[in-house]
């Protein structure tokens, strides 16, 4: 359900209720020093951006070289070589360490859910943040409520391009015709909002709802300013939002009180309620924590509770531990490769991530952090969290992960890991056997078969890279 059970963990008397407690409360990030506020990144953000493009592109413009190096300099100050491996050795350690290591394997399903895809230097200073103040801080209300606060957040207005949305018939739209520039929505955020994050193509809907949904959106933008160029804070701007009504899987938006603003709000709400929406996502957390194909049977308590509750998270997760439990025995599941290096991790007590000394920003000993960063971890077994190509996130079926060169990758890697941060000599491997496996005997002989010759070895070199591992 979560990572495994670690040498100082016990197996749980009640796995089910053990997993259920957990999931009531957000627990807190446990990286031991203070990470920066998504207003601090943005700040730093608007900074880098606006000194590349304002600064160095005009004082280097016949000097490509001067340039590349200033580039680089800035690069190392502001950061962007930093902070995604920083949040990501917090996101590891917190997994690792949190009182609740569920709530923090259903902390990646959601971010994945919610992705934030490779863009505009994103994952270096906004994706992390995001995880863990919008994402993470609303995992334990209603589904809708994390919906609207994924929506609405810089990040993924930002990403999905809402602020370039203007509505033809509104006021900015008309100055932009007079002046001979064009004036339409952009739809990339109202498509995914229907297709990844709510309802999905099961739902019917048409290119009309997509048209709709995108002016009842326009208008919820970042402004743009020559400071801080697109890095500030999201708001809703009445000028580019498209007036009038609009109807969006047959029911009418229209504005209450003095702003429209309402009308978007009432659009997720009746999104993230749709009968659609429960069996989607149900869809999706069966996928993830069971099989590729989740059953009927497997999904129907999730939609059940789902609808019942109006899509209670905590009672969504609860029931997701039970149903977990009474079908994993008969199923299994291909990890992505960030649970598999956590479940590697955990169970054999291994120094990661690294220390939050070597994590500091002015940690001297540089070439050593970057060797052992986390980003470039992750990038090694091919699966960088921050980094997803498509606004569907990573993928979450075998088919994508179970190739010979991404098998490879995980084979060489655990040998490495090994080497660098594994004490075999502190790890009862017996142990760490009988506790995570039900079929420990087999499973022990055959590891300790395979790994005679260099039987210190054996935890990560021979066991995790093997079908008991990557399938569970």
């Amino acid at each position: 359900m979560a990572f495994g059970l670690g040498p100082n963990q016990d197996i749980p008397s009640d796995p089910v209720a053990w997993a259920q407690a957990q999931l009531d409360t957000v627990p807190d990030m446990t990286w031991p020093t203070p990470l920066l506020t998504g207003e601090e990144y943005l700040k730093i953000y608007g900074e880098f951006v606006y000194t590349r493009r304002e600064i160095l592109r005009p004082k280097f413009r016949k000097d490509r070289q001067a340039y590349e190096d200033a580039k680089d300099k800035l690069a190392f100050e502001k950061g962007e070589k930093f902070y995604e491996s920083l949040e990501l050795a917090a996101r590891h350690h917190t997994a690792i360490n949190s009182p609740a290591p569920v709530f923090e394997r259903l902390w990646l399903f959601w971010c994945n859910h919610f992705a934030i895809t490779d863009k505009d230097f994103m994952p270096q200073f906004t994706t992390g943040p995001y995880h863990r103040e919008i994402i993470r801080a609303n995992m334990t209300g209603s589904f809708r409520e994390l919906c609207e606060a994924a929506t609405l957040s810089w990040s993924m207005i930002h990403n999905l391009d809402n602020s370039e949305s203007v509505g033809p018939n509104s006021q900015r739209g008309k100055w932009r015709r007079k002046e001979g520039k064009p004036a339409t929505v952009n739809e990339n955020h109202a498509r995914e909002l229907l297709e990844l994050h709510t309802i999905s193509p099961a739902a019917g809907y048409t290119q009309k709802d997509v048209i709709a949904l995108s002016y009842i959106m326009a208008g919820w933008r970042h402004d743009w300013t020559k400071k801080r160029q697109e890095c500030n804070p999201v708001k809703f701007d009445q000028k580019s939002h498209e007036p009038g009504d609009h109807k969006v899987l047959g029911k009418q938006y229209k504005q209450r009180g003095i702003t429209p603003k309402n009308k978007l709000i009432d659009a997720i709400a009746d999104l993230a309620t749709h009968p659609e929406c429960a069996k989607f996502l149900a869809m999706k957390l069966c996928r993830h924590f069971i099989c590729d194909e989740p059953s009927d049977e497997m999904m129907a308590p999730l939609i059940a509770v789902f609808e019942q509750t109006g899509g209670d998270l905590p009672s969504l997760h609860k029931t997701l531990m039970q149903v977990v439990w009474d079908h994993a025995a008969d199923n299994y599941k291909f990890h992505n490769p960030e649970v598999w290096l956590l479940q590697m991790v955990n169970m054999t007590g291994a120094t990661w991530p690294p220390p939050a000394k070597m994590m500091d920003y002015q940690f001297d000993d540089y070439p050593n952090r970057v060797m052992r960063s986390p980003e470039r971890y992750m990038k090694e077994i091919g699966h960088s969290p921050y980094r997803p190509d498509q606004p569907n996130g990573w993928p979450d079926t075998k088919a994508e992960w179970l190739s010979p060169e991404l098998l490879i990758r995980r084979l060489t890697f655990a040998k490495r890991f090994s080497e660098r941060h594994h004490k075999p000599e502190d790890l009862d491997f017996e142990a760490l056997v009988q506790k995570n496996f039900d079929n420990a005997e087999e499973v022990f002989e055959m590891s300790m078969s395979l790994g005679t010759r260099r039987a210190e070895n054996v935890p990560m070199q021979v066991l995790f890279p093997s079908a008991w591992m990557l399938l569970s």
